[in-house]
C-alpha cells in the first residue's frame, strides 16, 4: 500500500473530479507550487498510484442504448476454462467489462448494443459461442443511480 501525504491525497481528488486540469491548475487549486505539484504527479504516475488519465464517452451519445450485464458461471471441468473463456470475451467488441469472481458467478460481462435486436444478435452469436459456458443470468440496467469510480480519499 502506498503512503500518500494530505497534498498528495488533495491532489488526487481533483484529478478524479477533472483529469483534463494541467499541472499548473492543480498546483493552484491544491495551494502548492508548479513545480512542486509536477514532482508530486510523476512520482505517483511512477509508483503506480496514478495509472493512467482517460476521456469517459457517453455510450448513448453513440447510439449505446441498451446495457445488458451477464453473469456467467462456467463448466471449469477443464484446467482452461477460465483463461479460454475470457481470450475469446475479448475478441468481442460490445463486451466493455469483463470481471471475475470467487463464488457462484464465476465471470461478468457488461455488454453495450445499439437496440435490443443488436443485443440478441450478439447473444445469440457470439456470447452462446463462448467456450465453457454453464449457466448465464441477464441484468437489464434500467438507471444508473451511482456511478464513481473515484477512491474515497
Amino acid at each position: 500500500m502506498q503512503t500518500l501525504e494530505d497534498i498528495d491525497r488533495r491532489l488526487l481528488r481533483l484529478l478524479q473530479d477533472d483529469a483534463s486540469l494541467t499541472a499548473g491548475q492543480l498546483a493552484k487549486a491544491a495551494g502548492i507550487a508548479a513545480a512542486s505539484c509536477w514532482r508530486r504527479i510523476e512520482r505517483m504516475e511512477r509508483d503506480g498510484v496514478i495509472k493512467g488519465r482517460s476521456v469517459e464517452i457517453d455510450p448513448k451519445a453513440l447510439g449505446f442504448a441498451v446495457e445488458v450485464s451477464l453473469r456467467i458461471t462456467l463448466d471449469k471441468t477443464q484446467s482452461n476454462a477460465f483463461d479460454s473463456f475470457i481470450a475469446e470475451a475479448r475478441k468481442i467488441p460490445e463486451v466493455n467489462e469483463i470481471q471475475t469472481f470467487l463464488g457462484r458467478v464465476d465471470v461478468r460481462l457488461n455488454i453495450l448494443a445499439r437496440d435490443m435486436a443488436h443485443y440478441q444478435e450478439i447473444y445469440r452469436t457470439r456470447i452462446l459461442a463462448l467456450p465453457h459456458l454453464s449457466d448465464i443470468e441477464a441484468l437489464m440496467l434500467v438507471s444508473n443511480v451511482k456511478n464513481s469510480r473515484g477512491l474515497p480519499l
